[in-house]
C-alpha cells in the first residue's frame, strides 16, 4: 500500500505553489523535468549492486527512480508529484517535504543514491529552503556562493547520507563543466569518494529543453581521488555500466590551467596542448591584466532614455545632454566603430541618443519638460529608476576603448571605439589600463586564437549562443605577437568547431 511515511520524524509539507510540474511553467518553477526511461534504468544499474541495497532519491518527482528498486526512499516537496510517486512505487517510502530539512535531521544512511535533482536557478531557489540548504552544506565544509543553482547542493547533501563505500549516479546539467558553483561540488566529491566520473553527452537527453544534461557517477564513499574521469559521448544509450573513460583529468590541472572547468576537455588533445603552451608562454597575458571589463549601463527604461535625432531636435534638447550609444551588438561593425558609422545612424534616425544627465546639473527647459511628461512619471516609478537619485540620471555610463560581445553566435566581436560612444548592458566595455597595450589588443582582435579563447573561457547558453560574463572575459588570452603568428590555425579552428558543436551553434 502506498503511504506517506513519518518514520524519520514529521516533515512539514510545503504549501502547493499553484504550479504543476507537468506544465512548462511548473517545471521551470520547481526544476522538475522528468527523466527518460533509458537514463533511469542506466543510472539505477550503475548505482544499485544488490537487492539489499537501500536507495535514496532526494527529489523523487513522480517516482521513476524509486519505482526501479524495492528498497527505496524518495523525498518530494510537491504534493501532486509525491502522490504520483506513491502510485508508481507502492513499495517505496515517499516523504512529502523539504529534502534539506529531512537530510539535516535523519540518522538513516544508504548504500546508493540516484536521481535527477531540481535544476532551479538562484533567482528562484530562495527563501527558507535555500537557507537550510546553504547551512547544511556549510556544516559539511562546502561553501556555495549566493549565485548557486539548487542541484549541486542536493548532491552534496545526498553524498553525506551515503554509507562508507556508497555510490551515487545522477543526471546533472552540462554546467557541471563550467559553472563556478560546480567547483565546490567536484571538490567535495573528490575529497569524499574514491572515484568520480562525469559523462558529457552532446545530444540532448531532454530534447524539448534548451538545457543540456550530462551524467555524474561517484563511488567508494569515504575514499579520495586526485582525478576526474571524463567520458565524452555524442549520444547516450542504455548501459548497465558507465561508459569507458576518455580523459583522466588531474585535479591540479583542472584547478590551474583550466580554471576548474571540464568543458575544455571536449576539444581534441592537440587543441588543449596548444592552448596550454600559449597560456604558459612568458609573453602571454590575460585581458583582465591589461584592461577593465564591465557591463554597459542599465537605463531602467531604454525606450524613454534613448531618443532619435528627430525627437531630440523637435523637443529642443541640447546636444550637450545627449550621448551617442550602442544599443546592442547587432549594430556594431566587425572591428572598428568610427564617426562615419555614427553619422549613418543619425541619418537613419535610429534611437541611439542617450539622455545623459548629471547629478546637480541645472536642467535646460526642454529637458525639464520631457521629464515632466506622463511617460516620464510612469518611468520614474519603475524599480531601477525609483531606487536612484535623481531618478533620471543613468549611472555607469562609460566611454570605453573597445566593445566586447556579451552573447555571440559564430564570432565574438572586439570592436575599437573610435567614435567614442557608450553602450548598454547588452555589451561589455573594455577600458585599457595602459594605452601601450593597444598594439597587442589590435593584433589579437581578429585572430582565431582570440575566438578560441573566448569559446574556452565563456560558456554556452540556450539557443546555441556563447555568453561571456565580465569575470570570464578577463580570462581571455592576449598572447605575444610571436605566439599569435606561430599558432597552428588548423588546430585552433578544430577547437572552435568542437566547442561550437557542443553548444549546438548552427543546429539549435
Amino acid at each position: 500500500m502506498a503511504y506517506l511515511s513519518t518514520r524519520y520524524g514529521v516533515i512539514n509539507a510545503q504549501p502547493n505553489s499553484g504550479y504543476s510540474p507537468n506544465t512548462i511553467e511548473g517545471a521551470k518553477e520547481k526544476g522538475a523535468y522528468y527523466t527518460p526511461e533509458h537514463v533511469v534504468r542506466s543510472l539505477l544499474s550503475w548505482a544499485v549492486r544488490s537487492t539489499e541495497d537501500s536507495l535514496l532519491d532526494p527529489s523523487c518527482g513522480d517516482g521513476r527512480f524509486v519505482a526501479g528498486h524495492l528498497r527505496s526512499v524518495g523525498i518530494e516537496q510537491d504534493p501532486n508529484a509525491s502522490a504520483a510517486a506513491m502510485q508508481r512505487a507502492p513499495g517505496a517510502l515517499i516523504y512529502e517535504g523539504d529534502f534539506f530539512t529531512w537530510a539535516g535531521s535523519t540518522e538513516e544512511r544508504f548504500e546508493c543514491a540516484a536521481g535527477n535533482p531540481p535544476f532551479i536557478r538562484y533567482q528562484r531557489f530562495r527563501g527558507a529552503t535555500r537557507a537550510r540548504a546553504i547551512d547544511l552544506c556549510d556544516t559539511l565544509g562546502v561553501r556555495f556562493s549566493a549565485l548557486s543553482s539548487s542541484w549541486p547542493l542536493f548532491l552534496v547533501a545526498t553524498g553525506h547520507l551515503l554509507r562508507p563505500g556508497g555510490r551515487m549516479a545522477f543526471v546533472v546539467p552540462a554546467e557541471v563543466g563550467h559553472a563556478p558553483y560546480s567547483a565546490p561540488l567536484i571538490e567535495y566529491l573528490t575529497k569524499n569518494f574514491g572515484f568520480l566520473q562525469i559523462v558529457a553527452v552532446r545530444s540532448k537527453l531532454f530534447p524539448h529543453l534548451s538545457e543540456d544534461c550530462w551524467l555524474l557517477y561517484a563511488h567508494s564513499k569515504g575514499g579520495t581521488t586526485q582525478e576526474i574521469c571524463l567520458s565524452v559521448l555524442d549520444s547516450f544509450h542504455h548501459s548497465v555500466t558507465p561508459p569507458p573513460v576518455d580523459v583522466r583529468v588531474a585535479l591540479s590541472t583542472w584547478r590551474s590551467t583550466w580554471n576548474r572547468r571540464l568543458r575544455p576537455f571536449l576539444m581534441p588533445k592537440a587543441v588543449r596542448d596548444l592552448y596550454e603552451r600559449v597560456t604558459h608562454d612568458d609573453g602571454c597575458l590575460r585581458l583582465g591584466t591589461l584592461a577593465q571589463v564591465n557591463i554597459g549601463y542599465i537605463s531602467g527604461a531604454n525606450d524613454f532614455f534613448h531618443l532619435r535625432l528627430s525627437e531630440a531636435q523637435d523637443m529642443g534638447i541640447p546636444s550637450a545632454c545627449l550621448q551617442v550609444t550602442v544599443r546592442n551588438g547587432r549594430a556594431l561593425p566587425s572591428s572598428r566603430l568610427d564617426p562615419t558609422v555614427v553619422e549613418r545612424w543619425l541619418r537613419e534616425d535610429r534611437q541611439t541618443l542617450l539622455l545623459r544627465l548629471q547629478k546637480n546639473q541645472e536642467l535646460p527647459v526642454p529637458v525639464r519638460s520631457y521629464l515632466e511628461t506622463a511617460r516620464a512619471k510612469q518611468v520614474s516609478g519603475g524599480y531601477k529608476c525609483r531606487t536612484r537619485h535623481p531618478w533620471y540620471v543613468v549611472p555607469d555610463v562609460k566611454i570605453p576603448d573597445y566593445f566586447l560581445s556579451y552573447m555571440s553566435g559564430r564570432q565574438v566581436l572586439l570592436v575599437e571605439n573610435a567614435a567614442r560612444c557608450s553602450c548598454t548592458n547588452s555589451l561589455h566595455t573594455v577600458r585599457l589600463k595602459d594605452k601601450a597595450a593597444l598594439p597587442r589588443i589590435q593584433a589579437m582582435q581578429n585572430s582565431q586564437l582570440f575566438q578560441l579563447s573566448c569559446e574556452i573561457e565563456g560558456h554556452p547558453l540556450g539557443g546555441g549562443m556563447l555568453k561571456l560574463e565580465p569575470r570570464e572575459a578577463c580570462k581571455i588570452l592576449v598572447p605575444g605577437l610571436t605566439t599569435l603568428a606561430e599558432a597552428d590555425s588548423n588546430i585552433v579552428e578544430d577547437g572552435i568547431t568542437a566547442l561550437q558543436a557542443w553548444r549546438h551553434y548552427g543546429s539549435a
